[in-house]
């Protein structure tokens, strides 16, 4: 999972808003889908934009890594394009 939720919200709500993540490739491109080229993780990974949700926080198991500044807004521009905002 791609956590986007700040921490702040995570710790006062117990829940986190996040993406899922795939380390399978993806047919459906960017806005559906977005390679994660500028992170941390340890595989290659792909974000599934469409697929927004919220867990419980302690439903996570230990950070694998992390997505790189510009990854993260074009992730969150892809969000916007799917909404229409």
């Amino acid at each position: 999972m791609l956590v986007l939720s700040q921490d702040v919200f995570n710790d006062r709500s117990g829940t986190v808003i996040a993406m899922a993540l795939t380390s399978q490739s993806q047919r459906a491109g960017f806005p559906l889908t977005h390679e994660l080229a500028g992170g941390s993780l340890p595989k290659r990974s792909w974000v599934k934009i469409g697929q927004l949700r919220t867990l419980a926080s302690d439903r996570l198991g230990k950070r694998l890594g992390y997505a790189s500044p510009e990854d993260l807004a074009l992730v969150l521009e892809g969000l916007n394009e799917i909404l229409g905002a």
